[in-house]
């Protein structure tokens, strides 16, 4: 059986807030155009394989600032999370697992990491 860490409400509060940006921003960039900034398009077959890419109107200042608040708080965040006291009772191999099972520590039952076995 897996041992079970008894993260602090304030550490698993981050991971949690950590996640939620990280699919906010990802699920944000996947919308936006491709160039921040206008640009006309392009192809390019000259490479191992064909790259093109479609004229991009480029970011509305707003979508920028929103773009750079969200990293601004995925870095708080990560600093946050990694630099937690918490992991100061941990060492070698057992803090590997403890920071790969709070990663998942909040969701559902049986949904935690894949190990190596069946």
């Amino acid at each position: 059986m897996a041992k079970t860490y008894d993260f602090p409400s304030d550490l698993l509060d981050g991971q949690t807030e950590l996640h939620q940006v990280r699919a906010e921003l990802s699920a944000l960039l996947k919308r936006l155009p491709w160039s921040v900034d206008p640009h006309d398009g392009f192809s390019d077959d000259n490479g191992w394989r064909k790259v093109e890419r479609p004229a991009s109107p480029g970011w509305t200042p707003d979508e920028q600032a929103y773009v750079e608040k969200l990293r601004r708080r995925e870095h708080e965040l990560a600093v946050f999370v990694t630099t937690h006291p918490f992991w100061s009772r941990l060492q070698g191999p057992e803090s590997v697992e403890a920071r790969s099972r709070l990663k998942h520590a909040k969701e559902p039952s049986g949904a935690g990491p894949v190990t190596g076995s069946p």
